[in-house]
């Protein structure tokens, strides 16, 4: 795999109840554009080093499908 800073991880998951995990590269740590890399994940916002699997794929741009719902404004939760 070879990905830059910016690109998007996805990680599917492996079993019935895990979820699809979505990162963004923050830094290429390997040659080349090769792994590990620096990943800021979307579901917890913690950075860790990821070395991916053969379950991860590589996006220059987040996929439409898998884009995060926008948030609700402060004045759209209260109702003001």
């Amino acid at each position: 795999m070879r990905a830059q800073v910016g690109d998007w991880l996805i990680v599917e998951g492996v079993h019935l109840d895990d979820h699809r995990r979505k990162g963004q590269i923050t830094e290429v740590r390997g040659p080349d554009g090769e792994p590990p890399y620096m990943v800021h994940w979307l579901d917890d916002g913690h950075v860790s080093l990821f070395f991916p699997g053969p379950d991860t794929h590589a996006e220059k741009s987040l996929p439409h499908h898998l884009k995060l719902p926008p948030r609700a404004s402060h004045a759209d939760a209260t109702g003001r």
